[in-house]
């Protein structure tokens, strides 16, 4: 029993520690990282904004970052259509996060969670006094989970995803097991995180899936049209590749400068859109190629390849596409397939999904298709162009798969009984 306090103080001061290194850090790179100082300067204003926060009923939703506000939206707007009478409070870790959706409409107020101390946890729950907590995907704060608990506030994970090699589920991992037992509910994902949390004795856990379903659907329901677009791709096949990098690129068009087949339109959605990276992409083209921000009616027509050069068309573009590339998967992960896989399209991606069980789904039901380098591309790609039958029951399979897993932002809330 000694030794346990002994061991549970010690890994708070560890962790605590680690704290503060990281703040340090933030502070030292915020003199020459945009990022950094986005987050430095947006953090310092946290305690100012809840301040002039009036109370009431509020919900607190804390994602790190874009991904996962995409998979606590859904509920979100759910919460905001059924209880009306509930505020929203809404936060980030991350800089991407926050100053995409800083001016989110539906919360009430949008913050920079501050750094993970005894102080900050203390201070923020007094001022925002939830009924109740959202923590997404992958949100383990121990003082502000310790806090919550400590106050007898609710706090809910959702879309919740666990694997081996977290510090959970390894020797020394009882400190981080604490943590787990703050929450109230655990939603996650699938049968196998619930199987891991069930074997270190977490046993409030429920399996309801992934709420970025929800988002996806969601997105077809209320997509953009263009009209640009709409001349670019008129009457061809398309093939679109969003959040593309520098590794798919360099696959996607020594396929394009050396292919024959005709009729087919490129739209080419770059993850980093800075006018430097735009301009190396179109050196690599051998066809016409212009940016969307300098088509008109007349130019577009003639064009074989467009590249989308801002942020916010791609998940209704999906709609266009006859088959879609997936970027990232030549680096840390792919990014989002479901935005493309809900408008019935097969989706091909790069080697790194292991985690990402949405990618291993759709492999196995040949929705999906992983490509190691070029020849594997080369070899997917002309066949689901050349074989029709063969894209449209990839497409179809695609489809299936999302729709039989809409509904986790439902199943939740009914779980909750607000």
């Amino acid at each position: 029993m000694l030794f346990a306090t002994f061991f549970s103080l010690t890994m708070k001061w560890f962790y605590s520690i680690g704290i503060f290194f990281y703040a340090s850090v933030i502070k030292v790179a915020s003199f020459f990282n945009t990022k950094a100082k986005l987050r430095s300067k947006g953090a310092k204003q946290t305690f100012v904004k809840l301040n002039q926060l009036k109370s009431g009923n509020l919900i607190w939703v804390h994602c790190a970052s874009l991904g996962e506000f995409e998979q606590g939206r859904p509920l979100i707007e759910k919460i905001k259509l059924q209880y009306p009478d509930y505020k929203i409070a809404l936060s980030f870790f991350s800089s991407s996060g926050y100053e995409m959706q800083k001016n989110y409409e539906s919360a009430d107020i949008v913050f920079y969670l501050p750094n993970d101390t005894h102080k900050n946890a203390e201070k923020l729950i007094s001022l925002l006094n939830p009924k109740l907590v959202f923590f997404v995907k992958y949100e383990f704060w121990f003082w502000y989970l310790n806090e919550l608990q400590k106050n007898s506030i609710p706090i809910y994970l959702i879309s919740g995803i666990f694997r081996k090699n977290q510090l959970f589920f390894k020797s020394y991992g009882n400190f981080f097991i604490k943590i787990l037992k703050n929450f109230t509910h655990l939603f996650v994902q699938n049968a196998s995180s619930e199987k891991l949390l069930f074997d270190i004795g977490i046993k409030n856990v429920t399996v309801t899936g992934d709420t970025r379903f929800d988002r996806v659907f969601e997105i077809v329901q209320s997509r953009k049209q263009f009209e640009i677009i709409d001349k670019f791709t008129d009457k061809s096949f398309v093939f679109i590749a969003g959040s593309t990098w520098k590794p798919d690129e360099d696959i996607i068009f020594q396929f394009i400068n050396s292919s024959d087949i005709q009729n087919i339109k490129y739209i080419i959605v770059p993850h980093e859109i800075k006018d430097e990276n735009i301009k190396r992409i179109q050196n690599l083209s051998r066809k016409t190629i212009i940016r969307y921000s300098e088509s008109n009616f007349e130019n577009v027509i003639d064009a074989d390849i467009i590249i989308i050069d801002n942020i916010g068309m791609l998940s209704s573009l999906y709609a266009y596409a006859d088959i879609a590339y997936i970027g990232g998967g030549f680096g840390t992960g792919i990014h989002n397939t479901l935005e493309a896989a809900v408008y019935g399209i097969p989706v091909i991606f790069g080697p790194k999904y292991s985690k990402f069980d949405e990618a291993k789904e759709l492999i196995s039901r040949k929705a999906g298709f992983s490509i190691a380098d070029r020849n594997e591309f080369f070899q997917i790609i002309r066949k689901l162009i050349t074989d029709t039958n063969f894209k449209i029951q990839s497409g179809k399979n695609a489809e299936i798969y999302v729709k039989e897993n809409i509904g986790a932002s439902e199943n939740i809330l009914q779980a909750i009984n607000l």
